[in-house]
């Protein structure tokens, strides 16, 4: 530059950077409602995953009872142990 930094070229500098800021700012914004849409998929996915980890938990201890009563029920188990 020649040192004439006019008002006019200024204000053209500081308008491009403006536009720059407010590109970024829609690209930070569709970035940010991207990663919520993702959490919260993940949210009821976690949630679906514990509802079938509770269920396949209640289905094992319902076995357990089960196997349990079948080997009283055929002497196949010490009567000490509880």
């Amino acid at each position: 530059m020649n040192g004439n930094v006019t008002d006019e070229l200024l204000l053209q500098i500081l308008k491009n950077i403006q536009d720059k800021l407010e590109e970024h700012d829609r690209r930070f914004d569709r970035l940010l409602s991207d990663v919520e849409a993702h959490l919260s998929t993940m949210k009821t996915d976690l949630a679906t995953v514990v509802g079938i980890v509770s269920h396949t938990q209640g289905d094992l201890d319902v076995l357990a009872r089960r196997i349990d009563r079948i080997e009283r029920r055929l002497d196949l188990v010490d009567p000490r142990t509880p």
